[in-house]
């Protein structure tokens, strides 16, 4: 659950005001001690309650820390307080200001929202509808200009599309015309091969012989033969 934004100003009711009391008490002397342990700082906090109680907390010693506090303000001028006290009223009013805007701006953001109407005269409520028409507008044309940059962006994916599939059609065409012109060229090595097979087998039906004897038997032999 989101917490609500505390505002600045005093609380009403008793018992809620003396239980925020007690919570931030505990919480800034926390901080106190953090800080003069954390930073080694000389540290020195005087809380005095609704009701007059005191609650205090020093790093070192109380009443050393505020005779430091008056030799360190002996020497300073007047002027410089003076000038500190009006810019730290400077600095409120401008929180009170920003506090006030932040307010109206919630206010307006809540009206835009259809929340808070009850109280709006027809002359607000006619701004109020204004502007929702000029931010509807305005939506409206942003989203058109996305479809737009959405189809030019899907038009050009197309494109590239198109122009890949024609180089893969160019592509294939090249390969069948090559397959197509090499196929003769296997059929003449096909027809010439049995022609070739029959010489070189005709070349080869020599005729032999063997036989064992003398030179003059094998002529008679070869003769008879004959």
């Amino acid at each position: 659950m989101v917490r609500g934004k505390t505002q600045m100003k005093r609380i009403e009711n008793a018992t809620s005001r003396q239980v925020t009391f007690s919570k931030r008490r505990n919480g800034l002397l926390k901080k106190a001690f953090e800080l003069s342990v954390l930073c080694d700082a000389e540290v020195a906090l005087i809380i005095f309650s609704p009701r007059g109680k005191l609650y205090e907390f020093a790093s070192s010693s109380m009443q050393e820390s505020i005779e430091r506090y008056r030799r360190h303000t002996k020497h300073v001028n007047p002027t410089t307080f003076r000038s500190v006290e009006q810019n730290m009223q400077h600095l409120k009013q401008e929180a009170e200001n920003m506090m006030k805007k932040i307010d109206l701006l919630e206010a307006a953001k809540r009206k835009f929202l259809g929340e808070g109407l009850g109280a709006c005269s027809i002359e607000e409520l006619q701004r109020i509808e204004q502007q929702l028409e000029r931010s509807l507008s305005n939506v409206r044309a942003r989203k058109v200009q996305v479809f737009k940059e959405q189809i030019e962006q899907l038009k050009e994916k197309e494109k590239a599309l198109l122009d890949e599939n024609a180089k893969l059609t160019e592509n294939a065409r090249l390969s069948e015309k090559h397959d197509i012109h090499l196929q003769p060229a296997t059929k003449n090595q096909n027809v010439n091969q049995p022609q070739c097979n029959a010489e070189s087998s005709s070349s080869s039906d020599v005729e032999t012989e063997l036989f064992i004897g003398l030179p003059d038997t094998r002529a008679r032999h070869i003769s008879h033969h004959v």
